[in-house]
């Protein structure tokens, strides 16, 4: 079965990432998660990208802030899909790690989402998507997923338009 890797440059970036852990393990997609960095422990993060790839992963969310090239030396060992999630902290803003994602050189692209909670859920989510282009079922349950999240939007409306029209 095809599987995640999220890596994470520090420890501190846990409670962001562990949003893409949940939103894929919600969808039934396993996920293996390391911290590992792209500045300190290089060989590691070389020698783990090469070992997940030879055990079927299908995709990498890389969650870091501050200089953010975790990402792009990932992106630069596999022809998996690689996707970025700025994390804000230190004094460096989401917003400075997002730049740094979206201007890798040509060949070695990184899927960036937005900063925080909400872009490592949309990891989860487009990682689940990429990987449902080869598997129905998961296909299908990004289908109900998304089905769900529409009849909560609806539910939401009728509540507002009953309390409008009191």
């Amino acid at each position: 079965m095809t599987w995640v890797a999220i890596l994470m440059g520090s420890d501190s970036d846990w409670p962001v990432m562990s949003a893409a852990q949940q939103t894929l393990g919600d969808l039934g997609i396993e996920t293996e998660v390391r911290v590992t960095s792209a500045h300190r422990t290089l060989e590691d993060t070389l020698s783990y990208v090469e070992d997940a790839q030879s055990r079927h992963c299908g995709a990498f969310i890389c969650g870091a802030s501050l200089a953010a090239h975790l990402a792009g030396v990932v992106a630069s060992q596999t022809l998996r899909p690689v996707i970025g999630v700025p994390i804000d902290q230190g004094p460096v803003d989401a917003g400075d790690v997002l730049v740094s994602k979206v201007q890798m050189p040509v060949g070695m692209p990184v899927a960036t989402t937005s900063g925080g909670k909400v872009g490592a859920k949309n990891a989860g989510y487009l990682a689940a998507q990429i990987l449902a282009v080869a598997d129905e079922a998961l296909a299908e349950r990004l289908r109900a997923d998304r089905a769900t999240r529409a009849a909560k939007v609806k539910k939401q409306n009728t509540k507002l338009q009953a309390t409008l029209n009191e």
